[in-house]
């Protein structure tokens, strides 16, 4: 795999400069800003793998910018915030964020982070068929019938997962080992993300296909 590209958008320089440094020392190609400002261009420009994208910014903030790189950019989002409330997070995850981590934090486990969700951003599959449902090999073309479904990085993970055990029941744990990468995670995560998914994926007022077993987790499959 080639040396993935990061783009640190990040105002404080105490934490910009060694971030910065200590990816580069990782063999990432980093460029860093202060500010969303440029955000658009560094996107076409740069085309990062990944965003970090620390949440309180001078002019538009996080939340602001995290659908700019959603529309303008594939690249994986890693959120950084001094806020540290359920609310904040899953606001984060549910607006496309990949993974969200809460100042202040041990450089080691940013990198850690990082490494965790360019290994799940960058995946290579099998292509698979559910009903109507078709996925290509890295999940990265999803239709349902003639129609192409959009959906952000997470979410394509999340179907994934699903697809490569469907017809069989998936609890919420194995969920967030499998897509986030680790299992302290609160598992309202994984209903906000399922949510989305069957939004998008039903959009076109398909019959469902993610379905909730009580109690137990999640399918993807017809209705027996």
């Amino acid at each position: 795999m080639d040396a993935a590209r990061i783009l640190l958008v990040e105002d404080s320089e105490a934490i910009r400069v060694p971030v910065q440094t200590a990816l580069r020392a990782q063999g990432f190609a980093v460029e860093s800003s202060p500010d969303g400002g440029d955000l658009e261009s560094r996107l076409a420009t740069f085309a990062p793998d990944l965003v970090v994208l620390d949440v309180m910014l001078p002019g538009r903030d996080g939340f602001t910018l995290l659908p700019v790189v959603r529309r303008a950019s594939r690249a994986a989002v890693v959120m950084l915030t001094a806020r540290d409330t359920l609310a904040d997070r899953v606001a984060g995850l549910a607006a496309g964020a990949d993974d969200y981590v809460v100042k202040p934090f041990a450089m080691a486990e940013l990198v850690a982070r990082v490494h965790a969700v360019l290994r799940r951003s960058r995946p290579g599959g099998a292509v698979t068929a559910v009903a109507d449902l078709t996925l290509d090999e890295d999940v990265s073309v999803v239709r349902r019938g003639e129609r192409t479904v959009d959906l952000t990085g997470t979410e394509r993970r999340l179907l994934g997962y699903l697809a490569s055990h469907r017809e069989r029941v998936v609890s919420k744990t194995q969920i967030l080992t499998a897509v986030w990468g680790y299992e302290g995670f609160d598992e309202n995560v994984v209903e906000v993300h399922v949510s989305s998914l069957r939004r998008k994926l039903e959009a076109g007022g398909e019959p469902r296909l993610v379905h909730t077993v009580r109690g137990r987790g999640y399918r993807l499959g017809v209705e027996p």
